[in-house]
């Protein structure tokens, strides 16, 4: 990077938009945002056709990919665009940790973060239909509870996320984490790129 070049761009899922805006507050990071709808997640070909596009929009630009592992090809789209993305299987990994993350992974959470708790019926329907049974069948067949997980950028989402328990027939558990795992997937990528780019 030259002093004359435009700041580095974190390019992707908008799921964790408040707390990534913190962060590069809190931080002074020299970082531009482009975040893509977080919901796409449910179709891989509109959340391909979003990453390649933006992608391709954003050409020229220094670009950190903010994504776990969310799309079979996600790797290759990458690597077309020479570039990479941050370290970790999913968002919720990133913000947890590997170890917090598994555990409540193997105790059978499927995690809900604020976003998704509050178009939580859009995104299920949208994905299996409106059959309640056949819901909480796929939800109840290898998840054990709903886990909400909070950050301090979170609002109170308790009502969304308890209706999103309901729907899936599953309990709700409760998670608050600070941004420290988060913050550190992300300044290892700055870091990352600032070294190829120097």
């Amino acid at each position: 990077m030259t002093p004359h070049s435009p700041p580095l761009l974190l390019l992707g899922c908008g799921i964790l938009q408040q707390e990534i805006h913190f962060l590069i507050e809190k931080n002074g990071w020299p970082l531009d945002t482009y975040f893509i709808d977080s919901a796409l997640h449910i179709n891989f070909d509109k959340l391909s056709q979003a990453l390649t596009s933006a992608l391709k929009h954003n050409d020229g630009r220094e670009v950190i990919v903010f994504y776990g592992a969310c799309h079979p090809l996600m790797e290759e789209m990458l690597s077309s665009a020479t570039t990479f993305r941050t370290e970790g299987q999913n968002c919720v990994e990133m913000l947890l940790g590997n170890e917090r993350f598994t555990h409540e992974l193997e105790q059978g959470a499927f995690f809900l973060l604020e976003e998704w708790a509050q178009h939580w019926e859009q995104i299920v329907t949208a994905t299996f239909g409106t059959n309640l049974k056949v819901i909480r069948e796929l939800y109840q067949s290898d998840r054990r509870y709903l886990l909400a997980v909070s950050t301090p950028c979170s609002g109170d989402f308790r009502v969304a996320a308890e209706e999103a328990g309901r729907l899936v027939g599953l309990p709700l558990k409760q998670l608050e984490v600070s941004l420290d795992n988060l913050e550190a997937v992300l300044k290892k990528a700055i870091r990352r790129k600032m070294r190829e780019t120097s």
